[in-house]
């Protein structure tokens, strides 16, 4: 074992191993045993979970209702412990209705697979195509510096620079994925920092304000995402399981849920800033930060990006007209926008406007255009297979009967004033949230509102709204989602920062919510008819 069956690996014998040889007598017993220890780990304890929970229900649920409801419960019991315990890779795990569903007799594969390309996805697709344009051509970086110049101060003023650099990611976060939009916006944020202290020299003052700007970015990252459809795969999912199980009702067009999110996410935007001002903007830090930051160093930072070239100039006006399109294809009911020229048959023209980058040149090299299909192999399709499980689950739960077992069961939330339950509603979704994915638990929750609402005779979307916002109050834990693990990596902010600026904003995100989904929603969304 030290070395005397060990084959000489320098010789220049043909005939000797590649591989070291031992001889099996003297194996220890440690290395027996360790490909049966191997077996017994957590990860594949949770493998076998799904399965087990699956065939348990299977087994020992009964319910008055259709096999087939019992069956969904139980295929839901396996995805959601899978996505919960991350022992499957989650895009693995969002592809399983693929094979379940036909094989407990839900639905077929064909009609499986269709909600795998939904028009709501296309819509994805597109935008995060457009999104990688942006970020390939640093037009996100020349924005957040010239914002940053604008409220930068002079003197500096930190509360007001660090308004522009939260304000600057909540409007990047707008227009692509919020977690797109902290990865892209974080190594902006921390190059102005990179210009303070660090380590036994630094002032507490410097510390505290570090902490503000990198808290900034992360939870200004989320806000921003609710406020627009392309923002958040959460609005998504709403969006797609609003279109499933209401498929005669009007849909939820871009500029719709923009009129209803674009002032919630300002209103919790402000008290961020607030909260973040009270906690880390001390009287006196203005002075003690001018010393390292000013406008001189943004203004050097700016001009090493040169000034902006055709193929930049060509991707802003894609998205200006992309941005155009989305708040004109339905206006209201007097003004329908350009849609009813195609008699309501055209999407919201994200695809279209997408296609054209790879139509345009750059004017960079010759034949080259603004987008090529190497720029793409980023973009995310593990949401795009989330957002497909999600629609397949909900046709599932409507095509199983077992949304009419749920119904029954929520027979008793029929007396309970809506003012009670929208707070719960968006507490639980909160709470589930830190410990999940936001489009785990968004897929979980609407389905099982869409119901409660039913019992409740009231409007889906005072519920449905309400439950998928609030699981995007994942502010407390860096696990929550990934722009919070994004902000932790840096090393500015500890778990203790993240909650104690996460407790106000979640309760106050909550309280907003609670009081705008029953007064502007309603009219937005026009919760006050019947669907």
């Amino acid at each position: 074992m030290n070395g005397d069956h060990t084959p000489n690996l320098n010789s220049d014998d043909p005939k000797t191993p590649l591989l070291p040889v031992h001889d099996p007598i003297q194996r220890s017993p440690s290395s027996i045993s360790s490909p049966i220890t191997s077996l017994f780990t957590p990860n594949n304890f949770y493998i076998l979970l799904g399965p087990l929970l699956c065939t348990l229900i299977c087994l020992l649920v009964k319910l008055d209702a259709p096999v087939t409801s019992i069956y969904m419960l139980a295929i839901l019991a396996w995805i959601f412990s899978w996505w919960f315990t991350e022992a499957v890779p989650m895009p693995i795990t969002s592809m399983a209705p693929l094979f379940l569903f036909p094989l407990f007799g839900i639905a077929s594969a064909d009609s499986v697979a269709r909600s795998f390309m939904d028009d709501v996805i296309a819509l994805v697709l597109g935008s995060f195509i457009l999104a990688l344009a942006v970020e390939h051509y640093n037009i996100h970086k020349r924005l957040a510096l010239n914002i940053t110049m604008l409220f930068c101060g002079d003197p500096l003023n930190p509360p007001l620079l660090l308004l522009g650099i939260c304000a600057t990611t909540a409007f990047v976060s707008m227009w692509m994925h919020n977690v797109a939009a902290a990865v892209i916006m974080m190594p902006v944020a921390t190059g102005i920092l990179q210009r303070l202290p660090r380590g036994p020299t630094q002032s507490n003052v410097v510390g505290k304000f570090c902490k503000a700007v990198v808290l900034g970015v992360i939870y200004s990252a989320a806000i921003g995402g609710m406020s627009t459809l392309t923002g958040t795969g959460v609005n998504l999912i709403l969006v797609g399981m609003w279109k499933s199980y209401f498929p005669e009702a009007n849909p939820i067009s871009f500029n719709t849920w923009f009129f209803f999110g674009f002032p919630l996410a300002l209103v919790i935007f402000f008290a961020l800033w607030a909260i973040l001002c009270l906690l880390y903007c001390s009287k006196g830090s203005g002075q003690v930060l001018s010393v390292y930051l000013d406008k001189a160093h943004l203004k050097s930072e700016l001009e090493m990006l040169g000034p902006m070239a055709f193929a930049e100039k060509m991707v802003l006006a894609v998205f200006g007209m992309l941005i155009v399109l989305w708040m004109t294809r339905s206006i209201t009911d007097d003004i329908p926008g350009w849609g009813a020229l195609f008699n309501g048959l055209a999407g919201d023209g994200t695809v279209m406007m997408a296609t054209l980058l790879f139509i345009i040149p750059n004017k960079k090299q010759r034949g080259e255009k603004l987008m090529d299909w190497n720029k793409c192999k980023k973009l995310p399709w593990n949401i795009v297979l989330l957002l497909g499980a999600g629609f397949a689950i909900a046709d599932g739960v409507k095509t199983s009967g077992l949304a009419d077992v749920l119904s029954k069961a929520l027979d008793f939330l029929e007396e309970v004033p809506y003012l009670a339950i929208a707070p719960m509603v968006c507490l639980i979704s909160a709470t589930i949230t830190e410990f999940t994915s936001n489009n785990s638990t968004t897929t979980l929750v609407v389905p099982l509102l869409i119901q409660i609402a039913k019992t409740m005779h009231i409007h889906p979307l005072l519920l449905m709204v309400p439950g998928a916002i609030g699981a995007q109050f994942s502010f407390l834990l860096p696990t929550g989602t990934p722009s919070n693990i994004v902000g932790f990596t840096t090393g500015h902010i500890e778990i203790k920062d993240m909650i104690k600026t996460g407790v106000p904003l979640k309760i106050f995100g909550i309280a907003a919510l609670s009081l705008l989904m029953p007064t502007l929603g309603a009219y937005v969304f026009g919760t006050n008819g019947e669907v």
